[in-house]
């Protein structure tokens, strides 16, 4: 992996921005994740590791959008009733045997080529069928019902950029375009810790002074969901002549290590110091709320990223700064999350030069104007907040506060876009 440490974020030094972390990832992480082929079936959530170009046009031929009969514009009245003979039937799937004869209509259904000559198609809703003649309105414009060769997709354009997400609807356009497989990155391989004397399995009975640990299932299920192989190794415990040891291990065979708690400037925080045993840190400390205390290193040539113990702040930092990360490794496209702009129904006071993310539910307010009110508790250790809140409300570094009546912009859970 290239060499990301840069002197102007030194520790105990400023913060750093949440922008200025994800372009030092941007700019130094190279790209880990190799390719591999794989049938459409299985694409689905993948990042694709290449252009996908149309092998054919899309549609292939001209056809009809249709049921009903086909002709030649030039054979219809202007300002009065057409009357034609039926002359051929074209379902979808047959090739047409000859030319739509002049001052005639053949019946066609959707999908069906058009056959040479027509070029304007009237739905059988809007005509009059009379034995073996069929009625034809005025009115109709010339190409009517007709799609054109081509007219969605180009044979030879780009319908898939290298690093998008794969989706159905891009399975779909591939499968439409020729392509029955395609090439993807590979699975990020990511081995997530959790840390403290203090945490016990979930379900295990509980020693005094222990929690169960909730951040490795928050963590396991995020990571999966973002398409992440992801081994759980457990709980590591505050044992600082264990925990370089315990590092090193897992560095070998993934491609990123996350681990909770421990980070911080506590006398049992011990992460951080067993990462610069074992490897070398990158930056410390964001200017986030919740979240200040990231650490991003790197062991060998895998990526390390702690982040903090508390649930809600592991969310947030997962989401806003190891996600940009994700990206980078796998080999995606990093789209900007998407948020809408919401009227506050709270008050909030906050420190300039910092970002914070409020918990906020959302509501009709008397006007009918969605808008977001407040979690009613504060608190970077209430899971109860994501779990009773519809999304976060970001404040930005130059905000100072927040007036009823003012514009967030919110981004709503589950924040994976």
């Amino acid at each position: 992996m290239a060499q990301l440490t840069d002197d102007c974020f030194a520790f105990g030094g400023p913060l750093l921005s949440v922008e200025a972390a994800a372009s030092l990832i941007a700019e130094r992480v190279p790209v880990l994740a190799g390719t591999e082929t794989v049938p459409l079936a299985e694409a689905d959530g993948r990042i694709a590791a290449a252009d996908v170009v149309a092998g054919r046009d899309l549609p292939p031929f001209d056809n009809s959008a249709v049921d009903g009969y086909a002709v030649r514009f030039a054979d219809l009245a202007r300002d009065a009733e057409t009357v034609l003979p039926v002359r051929g039937r074209l379902p979808a799937g047959a090739a047409p045997e000859a030319a739509v004869p002049t001052g005639a209509a053949v019946r066609i259904f959707t999908g069906a080529p058009m056959p040479p000559g027509a070029d304007t198609v009237f739905m059988q809703e809007d005509v009059r069928r009379d034995g073996e003649t069929v009625a034809l309105p005025a009115g109709l414009k010339a190409g009517a019902n007709r799609r054109l060769s081509g007219e969605d997709v180009a044979r030879g354009s780009v319908v898939i950029p290298a690093g998008r997400r794969l989706t159905p609807p891009d399975l779909a356009i591939a499968a439409a375009t020729g392509h029955a497989s395609l090439a993807v990155r590979r699975r990020l391989r990511i081995a997530v810790f959790s840390t403290g004397d203090e945490l016990a399995e979930p379900g295990a009975p509980l020693p005094p002074g222990a929690i169960h640990d909730s951040n490795r299932i928050l963590l396991v299920a995020l990571l999966r969901r973002l398409g992440a192989e992801v081994a759980d190794l457990g709980i590591l415990r505050d044992d600082p002549a264990a925990l370089p040891g315990r590092l090193n291990e897992a560095a070998a065979g993934h491609d990123l290590i996350v681990t909770s708690g421990g980070v911080s400037t506590g006398e049992e925080d011990h992460v951080k110091a067993a990462v610069e045993a074992v490897g070398r840190l990158v930056f410390w400390r964001l200017a986030i709320k919740p979240g200040r205390p990231v650490a991003m290193g790197l062991i060998g040539d895998t990526a390390f990223v702690g982040l903090p113990g508390n649930p809600v702040a592991v969310y947030v930092t997962l989401l806003f700064v190891v996600r940009p990360l994700l990206a980078r490794l796998g080999g995606a496209i990093l789209d900007a999350p998407p948020s809408e702009p919401v009227r506050a129904a709270f008050r909030y006071a906050k420190k300039a030069g910092r970002r914070e993310y409020v918990r906020v539910s959302l509501r009709r307010g008397p006007d009918g104007t969605v808008e977001a009110v407040k979690f009613p508790r504060d608190g970077a250790g209430l899971l109860s907040s994501l779990t009773g809140s519809d999304g976060l409300a970001e404040l930005p570094e130059v905000v100072t506060g927040v007036a009823e009546g003012d514009l967030v912009e919110v981004y709503r859970h589950p924040l994976l876009w």
